[in-house]
């Protein structure tokens, strides 16, 4: 303890204050990049790439089209089969050869109705189509997903608020509703997504899952409006490539996200240098719940990346400093140092002529 008081007191105040401080910047640098990593982690919707291959050779892009366009489900089959033909070209080569090359999906927003025998609901609707649970795995209170491909389409997914507002009760799974005059039933029922980002992306009031055919023939559907694929992604950008050129519209048409990188450092720099204005979307785009969450937390890594640089600059000055004024302070010269380098080198050179020298009379 003596020791480490001696070793102290050989400090000036100024130079403890200073060091204290680096040490404190290091240690709010970790605990505020630790929290971002972890709010980035919790985001299940951007993280379809790494269900599909915890290897992390895959990628997740999604494309949001402008109201205007009409994507259909065959140009949606079209694109899937180039795709297809586009990741066996490259040779990409699966452990199961008789497993997908890739998954996805797609969703239409709208407004829809659903009637039980006690209550009326007048809700926001999401009409999808292919594996969309397995890009939004939400939280399942009780019951099960559904999925596009189904052979049927009378499926349903409440969340807990419009179970009780219906039923009474949020154990329901099975039980129908009726949808446009159809009896639809209830495949599970979930918990909403809570906090200001949500409620403001549009999750303040109750969302319905139905098929994209319910929401067309028995709702108000607004039109594919997102397709998400995830897919091996041989060479970086690959999937996202193959997206803007294949999927046959125009760049300003459409907005392509690779997910999988978005919260990268190469990603986040073009975001921070364009904060305040991104928000801005001339093109007429309705973004979805999750793509407006994505896009909030993009902002607070934006903020995050500034503070990380910050919290990195002040040790770094601190040191750069120090550095200046020990070398200031030096007490040998540059040519000390240099006879110091050479003596260091004709020492080792001896050393070893000498072990040359050991073996060749051996």
């Amino acid at each position: 303890m003596s020791r480490l008081k001696r070793w102290i007191r050989g400090f000036s105040p100024r130079q403890i204050a200073l060091s204290l401080t680096a040490v404190l910047c290091l240690c709010l640098f970790l605990a505020v990049t630790l929290w971002c990593n972890h709010k980035i982690e919790d985001l299940a919707d951007q993280q379809a790439a790494l269900r599909w291959d915890r290897e992390g050779g895959a990628a997740q892009v999604s494309c949001f089209f402008t109201r205007d366009v009409e994507v259909d489900d065959f140009q949606i089959m079209s694109f899937e089969k180039q795709l297809e033909s586009a990741l066996t070209e490259a040779a990409v080569v699966l452990e199961n050869p008789n497993a997908r090359l890739f998954v996805d999906a797609y969703s239409a927003q709208g407004k829809i109705t659903v009637t039980s025998s006690q209550s009326t609901l007048d809700a926001a609707a999401v009409g999808i189509g292919g594996d969309f649970f397995f890009f939004h795995p939400v939280k399942l209170v009780n019951g099960s997903y559904f999925s596009g491909n189904d052979l049927m389409q009378d499926f349903v997914i409440l969340d807990e608020e419009a179970a009780w507002q219906l039923f009474g009760s949020s154990d329901i799974q099975g039980m129908s509703v009726m949808i446009g005059g159809v009896p639809h039933y209830v495949a599970g029922v979930i918990e909403r997504e809570k906090g200001r980002f949500a409620e403001a992306a549009g999750l303040k009031n109750t969302v319905v899952y139905v098929s994209k055919e319910s929401l067309e023939e028995y709702g108000q559907s607004e039109g594919i409006g997102c397709y998400e694929v995830a897919a091996p992604n041989p060479v970086k950008g690959f999937v996202a490539k193959e997206l803007k050129e294949k999927f046959g519209l125009k760049e300003d048409e459409m907005l392509v996200v690779e997910n999988s990188s978005r919260y990268s450092l190469e990603a986040m720099i073009p975001v921070a240098l364009d904060f305040g204005t991104r928000s801005m979307q001339n093109a007429a785009l309705h973004l979805p719940y999750w793509e407006n969450i994505a896009r909030g937390y993009e902002d607070v890594k934006a903020v995050v990346l500034l503070f990380q640089f910050i919290l990195l600059l002040i040790p770094g000055i601190i040191l750069f400093a120090a550095g200046i004024i020990k070398w200031k302070n030096r007490k040998y010269t540059l040519k000390d140092i240099w006879m110091i380098l050479m003596d260091k080198k004709d020492r080792a050179l001896e050393k070893a002529r000498a072990e040359k020298n050991k073996w060749e009379h051996f």
